[in-house]
């Protein structure tokens, strides 16, 4: 059944993904975007002036906030993290924390609050650590060495994702966790390989690849990402299970990105190979089956056409 006359609240919904699910969302519903705004892709679009949606600006690691946030909603998606490999690197200590005790703090609340029909939380496709070929959600999650920087995010989004199981099995808590591959698309901001690489193109400026660019991924746009979150906030099935959510068709090395980009978007970047910043992520593809059969998602937007509509809207925006 279609969402009609909830009371939405998503943590990081001022961020790439939450704000384009509460497009979807505000329509019907009464949605609560709460963020402490550190990436605020809510400036390129209209929502907060809409009516049904209501900006509280807070941070995850405050418990208090985060309790007064959820009260009263009946659904609340948990999409505030910290992400970006750069960032990561930088900030392991802020990573963990946010990832981990941020998220506690909103399955805590949400437990306090009796939020009824669901709970939505991200993990991440790098659980499955740096080769995962047409991985399902039984494939064994792998932790990289300890002390390593890169498995400090997939770590603590784990943890998060443990958490957040038992909360379903002991609490009776309507949790479901999706696992993204690699998403991307208009409003993306901060990091991430595809829209870095979109915007030197228009600007005809070189592209950087960090390795030997033959890592490979499976790209997934955002508006299929949001498909799946609407099934999973909808369908009953999906209550108590993880999904892998991506499209495995839409797959290219780093390289084959960077010459499909330039090619699709007519650009005369230089493509420049770096050093890689830390250990890698070599082969990462989902299987998507368990999300077809209970949900019924597939990924409809293919790479090209992807590229083309992530340009669009970011052809004459300065961010």
């Amino acid at each position: 059944m279609p969402l009609q006359g909830k009371r939405i609240v998503i943590t990081g919904g001022a961020g790439f993904i939450g704000s384009t699910l509460a497009a979807r969302l505000c329509v019907d519903n009464q949605v609560v975007l709460f963020d402490n705004l550190a990436r605020d892709t809510l400036q390129h679009t209209q929502l907060a002036q809409h009516p049904n949606v209501q900006l509280v600006r807070g941070d995850i690691l405050d418990p208090a906030a985060v309790l007064g946030a959820v009260q009263g909603a009946q659904v609340v998606v948990h999409a505030a993290a910290i992400a970006g490999i750069d960032t990561v690197l930088k900030s392991p200590v802020r990573t963990m924390e946010v990832n981990m005790i941020g998220t506690a703090n909103v399955l805590r609340a949400c437990a306090q609050a009796k939020v009824s029909d669901r709970v939505v939380e991200f993990s991440t496709s790098e659980v499955f650590g740096s080769m995962a070929y047409r991985v399902s959600e039984d494939n064994h999650a792998v932790a990289g060495s300890a002390g390593e920087a890169r498995w400090v995010y997939a770590v603590s989004k784990l943890a998060g994702e443990h958490l957040a199981h038992a909360y379903y099995r002991e609490h009776g808590l309507p949790v479901v966790t999706l696992r993204p591959f690699n998403v991307y698309g208009p409003g993306q901001t901060g990091e991430g390989a595809l829209q870095i690489f979109i915007r030197r193109a228009l600007a005809n400026e070189p592209i950087s690849i960090y390795g030997d660019g033959t890592q490979i991924r499976a790209w997934c746009f955002v508006d299929d990402m949001v498909d799946a979150l609407m099934l999973a906030l909808e369908k009953p099935e999906a209550v108590g299970e993880s999904f892998n959510v991506g499209n495995a068709r839409a797959v290219t090395t780093v390289f084959g990105l960077a010459e499909t980009v330039c090619r699709v978007l007519g650009s005369k970047s230089q493509i420049q190979f770096r050093d890689a910043l830390s250990a890698d992520i070599e082969l990462r593809i989902p299987e998507t089956g368990k999300a077809k059969a209970l949900l019924g998602f597939s990924a409809r937007v293919d790479l090209e056409e992807g590229i083309r509509r992530t340009a669009e809207w970011y052809r004459g925006r300065t961010l």
